[in-house]
């Protein structure tokens, strides 16, 4: 078997502090966004490789990162694309590499910017045994929630409707972004792809999948987080967090109070100030401020202002207007 991490995106909705870093390096806790989902599969002896699929633009990033990691399993296959309007969409870059890598194996197929709370191998057990296209699915418990996913019914654990972003769900159980193709389905994507199929979701892919076939579903309770927006991210902090704050030994705090769920980082400089479930970042300064909801990123300024659901761009100042 071999895996997929999908780590593409361009994350437009977290720039600037997305803008020249992949928004899978984003710490969370001790790591990063994409080290569990490394650490999983690391760990699982069936998969012998894991494509990690990105783009042009953050492809050295990337390959610096995985040189310096621990983990030996990690191939980068790199998307031609350097922007967000050239993208292929996630089936189109699938296909691709696929084609790219001559993969012939089951495949699975997880997002580098999710963070989930079981272990992928809890997944590919399933997958293994299923011997048929799987999803992992989440009860999202809104349906407002859930119309930005793919909607799953089921009947036991096999799929028996599917709806991909549905303007009126009938529940809450979505797809997730976590998938297990058998080998036999691989040549399927081309075939999509050729009936002019929509190239994007992979949703689009597995309803496809489930009104020509069987597709089973693993169901888990727990946390999963989609770290596609800043307030998705600032709750993936909190939880991995476990609610409290952390306050790294190397940071200066003084005269200050940091909230539950905060993080701030080696280096940072929190002087007479409020940090409410933020994060500040490695060298970034926040002063004589009240930060709430916010990101100050790598060697930012907040001096004199209060933030509040901002995002703080790197080496950018945030001063108080003067009198």
């Amino acid at each position: 078997m071999d895996a997929v991490v999908l780590a593409g995106g361009y994350a437009t909705r977290l720039w600037p502090v997305t803008r020249n870093r992949p928004k899978m390096f984003l710490p969370v806790g001790d790591e990063t966004v994409i080290d569990s989902a490394f650490a999983d599969l690391e760990a699982d002896d069936r998969i012998e490789t894991v494509y990690v699929s990105t783009n042009e633009r953050f492809a050295d990033d990337f390959a610096d990162y995985l040189a310096e990691g621990p983990f030996e399993k990690p191939v980068l296959s790199v998307e031609d694309t350097t922007g967000e309007s050239e993208k292929f969409g996630v089936v189109g870059a699938l296909a691709q590499l696929i084609d790219r890598e001559g993969v012939t194996d089951d495949l699975l197929v997880v997002a580098g910017d999710n963070l989930i709370s079981f272990d992928l191998a809890e997944f590919g057990d399933f997958f293994a045994d299923a011997g048929t296209p799987a999803i992992a699915a989440y009860d999202v418990g809104s349906r407002e929630r859930a119309k930005s996913y793919g909607l799953v019914e089921l009947d036991g654990d096999r799929v028996v409707d599917f709806q991909e972003k549905p303007e009126e769900p009938r529940s809450t159980l979505v797809s997730i972004a976590c998938y297990g193709f058998p080998a036999e389905t691989l040549p399927l994507f081309d075939e999509y792809l050729a009936d002019g199929e929509n190239p994007d979701e992979p949703g689009w892919f597995v309803q496809w999948l489930q009104e020509r076939g069987t597709v089973h579903a693993f169901t888990f309770d727990g946390a999963w987080f989609d770290i596609g927006t800043p307030e998705a991210y600032l709750e993936t902090v909190a939880w991995a967090l476990d609610g409290d704050a952390e306050v790294h030994p190397d940071a200066t705090v003084e005269d200050s109070e940091v909230g539950g769920g905060s993080h701030v980082m080696a280096g940072a400089t929190v002087r007479d100030a409020v940090v409410e479930g933020s994060v500040v970042f490695p060298d970034a300064t926040v002063e004589d401020s009240t930060v709430t909801d916010t990101v100050v990123d790598e060697h930012a300024q907040v001096v004199g202002t209060d933030l509040e659901e901002a995002l703080v761009g790197g080496y950018s100042r945030v001063l108080a207007p003067s009198e």
